[in-house]
């Protein structure tokens, strides 16, 4: 049987996003609320100092918000590889002809009204077809279903999900909390309109706005895809340009307040998921448990962590949420390191397993 021990702590890796994280005091007017007045006061702070675009500029946009590494746009309906700028959709026939602005909230839902029409929070660059397969589609599960092959993602069928039987569009399972998060948005964002639009995945009303089988599946892939960097790079860019951001990327516990398991609690502000302190606070150690590895952390993070062994092969990979976790390491003998991720930053620590 194996046990594992705490070696040594090993220096924190540190690393910043190319754009500005949320001012300082920036949802302080959100802080000592719950539910619905904490929506509401979310729903002042990304509304008040909101700068609209044109719908054409949305490409511009993209050009800083939606890249990958080397520069392609980045596009979460298909893996096809565009130029920012280029191949931008007027006709299509096949999946990688072009790419498109998708509204993830489709625009018959508010009748193309401004400014949701060309708010970069909800409009995403995406392959055409797959644009055109999703139609105005709800998202949702399905089993089976009718996917486009290929470079294509995700796939369009009856939904299976509880409390719904309608046709959705299902998202490939890496984008889900992605998603989840841009609809937590827009009914915030858009709160005070929310009772005259249309939409299955919506109540017709200022709260929840939701109605109550999308708030369960959105809250679902919410925790099983937690916030990645891609989405935090994207809210910087985005507020870059329109001068508000997505709450539920910076304190992605907010979805519980309002709509999960946390619903009727106060709020009191958190510590942001780009925010060292957060990762400051992780400890690790050793349990009676044999082969399993304890961490604790505040009771709001929300982290990804990676093993490694000495020699940098990849052990072993996943997520942790709240304060006590328990780890499973069932390895050879040896020095291993666990890297934890918030956001753009990381720390790591060494841990013997014996």
């Amino acid at each position: 049987m194996k046990r594992i021990a705490i070696l040594s702590f090993v220096i924190s890796l540190f690393c910043t996003s190319i754009y500005a994280e949320a001012p300082a005091g920036y949802y302080t007017n959100a802080k000592g609320k719950s539910k619905e007045a904490l929506k509401t006061a979310l729903s002042n702070i990304i509304s008040s100092n909101y700068k609209q675009w044109s719908y054409d500029k949305l490409y511009t946009i993209y050009a800083e918000s939606d890249v990958t590494d080397d520069g392609k746009v980045w596009d979460m309906y298909s893996t096809c590889t565009w130029t920012p700028g280029q191949k931008k959709c007027g006709s299509y026939k096949n999946v990688c002809d072009c790419y498109n602005r998708e509204h993830s909230i489709p625009q018959s839902w508010f009748k193309e009204k401004s400014p949701m029409k060309s708010d970069a929070f909800h409009v995403y660059p995406t392959d055409g077809k797959v644009n055109g397969q999703r139609s105005n589609y709800p998202f949702g599960e399905c089993s089976g279903g009718t996917s486009l092959g290929g470079k294509a993602l995700g796939r369009l069928g009856n939904s299976t999900f509880s409390g719904y039987s309608g046709k959705v569009f299902e998202p490939d399972d890496q984008y889900k909390g992605d998603f989840a998060r841009t609809y937590f948005y827009f009914v915030t964002r858009y709160q005070s309109q929310m009772s005259s639009m249309s939409g299955d995945s919506f109540a017709q009303n200022t709260y929840p706005s939701l109605s109550k089988w999308s708030i369960d599946l959105f809250l679902k892939w919410h925790r099983q895809d937690p916030v990645s960097q891609k989405e935090i790079d994207r809210n910087d860019a985005v507020y870059s340009f329109q001068q508000n951001r997505n709450p539920f990327i910076d304190h992605p516990e907010l979805a519980e307040y309002i709509w999960g398991n946390k619903m009727g609690q106060v709020w009191n502000g958190g510590t942001a998921l780009n925010n060292q302190t957060l990762l400051d606070e992780v400890l690790i150690n050793s349990t009676n448990q044999k082969g399993t590895l304890y961490i604790h952390t505040q009771e709001t993070a929300q982290l990804r962590y990676t093993i490694y062994s000495m020699t940098g092969i990849k052990m072993q990979s996943g997520q942790i949420e709240g304060s006590d976790n328990y780890i499973p390491t069932r390895f050879p003998k040896g020095i291993y390191i666990i890297q934890f991720q918030a956001g753009g930053q990381t720390k790591a620590l060494k841990f013997i397993v014996q």
